[in-house]
């Protein structure tokens, strides 16, 4: 009878801690499941829409709807045993958005939503996206406080009030305890000669901070509001199933590691990206070595339609590959034909994926395990 009534009052303390999370824990709930192949989820954080036309000063934000310029973007990987890659891409990156054409990879959500900023991440990095989630401007403060405040290195003086932009940032050099309010400051902060690639270092610096906190086995009762505090503050496509996976990879860690986009300072504040650092990043810390679909592929269009291996690099990435790219090689008029070395593995299953072209030993793009050159008989893209 005792121990009937002391389940019982454990039942009830565990509902009421979970209360929370109940509404993320309804539409997300899931078990924990061992992915096979690591899952990929874009987290990008939406900068608030202030109403000029308010009478008040400073203008008031909008209601959220996350349709805005995305201030911070990150691709996380998650791997089967807990190592988590971080790969931040600065938001002043200068790439082509499909369907919209040159601009700075924070414009793509303003333009196309959701879905053209992770058509441009895959297209970037030649990696398929599992999944978005979209954060508000306040779901770091709330994220934070949930979690009880974090432990930071603040590495310079930050001084700095916008009051349009409703910040204010007032946080001395070194190691201190942050609250939500100075975790926003801390990140907003572009004010030091690095600008935007300042930015993305401390937003590493909160990530690990932040996921060494949750993962603390003092802090497990917190995990309840953490979730809560996400939910009211995202929208996203997660499925059951992409949390699942993601849920199971985490069971082992996690052991986080940070990368941010190769590349250099361009003309006019933007951020060049160094194509081929960035394939030799992925193939390094993204792929997985025993998927022949991890191989990296080049796409060039030597007799083709145009538009076509643009098509085709989307296709590969809907399909699994994990490392695809498009090369510029001389226009020649052929039919396509798949270049390989000895991975008889890879080659093999992408025939299959591409149901067309012959294939030869050599000849291909430099740095590509795998390239395919379309020709004359390559299908006309949609």
């Amino acid at each position: 009878m005792v121990a009937r009534v002391l389940l019982l009052l454990a039942l009830a303390g565990l509902l009421a801690l979970s209360s929370p999370a109940l509404p993320a824990l309804l539409k997300y709930g899931a078990l924990p499941h061992r992915p096979d192949h690591p899952v990929n989820i874009l987290l990008a954080g939406v900068t608030p829409e202030y109403d000029e036309t308010s009478a008040v000063w400073p203008w008031p934000a909008k209601p959220e709807e996350f349709t805005y310029l995305t201030d911070t973007i990150v691709l996380a990987q998650l791997k089967a045993g807990g190592q988590v890659e971080l790969l931040s891409i600065p938001r002043d990156t200068w790439v082509n958005i499909p369907g919209y054409g040159g601009s700075k990879i924070n414009a793509a959500n303003r333009r196309g939503g959701p879905e053209a900023l992770v058509s441009t991440v895959q297209n970037l990095l030649g990696l398929p996206v599992d999944g978005y989630a979209l954060l508000s401007l306040n779901a770091l403060r709330d994220l934070t406080n949930a979690s009880g405040g974090v432990n930071l290195n603040v590495p310079e003086r930050m001084k700095y009030d916008d009051n349009a932009g409703h910040l204010h940032v007032d946080l001395q050099p070194g190691m201190q305890h942050l609250s939500g309010a100075q975790v926003e400051g801390f990140l907003r902060f572009r004010h030091d000669n690095l600008g935007d690639i300042g930015r993305v270092s401390r937003q590493q610096l909160y990530l690990q901070a932040l996921g060494h906190k949750l993962t603390s086995p003092l802090n497990w009762w917190r995990v309840p509001s953490v979730v809560s505090a996400l939910d009211r503050n995202t929208k996203s496509n997660l499925d059951r199933d992409v949390v699942s996976r993601a849920l199971g990879a985490l069971i082992g860690g996690p052991k986080i590691n940070t990368h941010t986009l190769p590349g250099d300072f361009g003309p006019a504040g933007t951020w060049t990206a160094d194509r081929s650092q960035i394939r030799e990043l992925i193939a390094k810390s993204f792929t997985d070595p025993d998927d022949p679909r991890s191989r990296s592929v080049a796409i060039a269009n030597i007799d083709a339609p145009a538009g076509a291996a643009r098509a085709l690099q989307q296709k590969l990435i809907a399909d699994g590959y994990s490392n695809v790219w498009i090369a510029n090689l001389e226009r020649v008029s052929a039919p396509t034909t798949i270049v390989a070395g000895p991975d008889g593995a890879a080659l093999s299953a992408l025939k299959e994926d591409l149901g067309y072209g012959k294939a030869q030993p050599s000849g291909g793009a430099q740095g590509a395990d795998i390239t395919i050159l379309l020709g004359s008989d390559t299908p006309v893209p949609n």
